[in-house]
């Protein structure tokens, strides 16, 4: 496991994390991944509520 992008950690904002918390536990773990992919292929550092939503309209929540 020496994929660099799984390596830094990014930063959920709080109000990122409550719209997590809104996600079904049965998919939340996998919608965080996407998530997060998201966020890197951005090069972003923060997962805001805003990319959450982006995040929901691309895939289709």
């Amino acid at each position: 496991m020496d994929d660099p992008n799984l390596a830094d950690t990014l930063q959920w904002t709080a109000d990122a994390q409550v719209k997590l918390k809104n996600i079904p536990f049965f998919v939340r773990s996998q919608a965080r991944q996407r998530i997060e992919q998201l966020a890197r292929a951005q090069e972003l550092t923060v997962v805001t509520s805003e990319l959450v939503e982006q995040a929901r309209l691309e895939f289709g929540q």
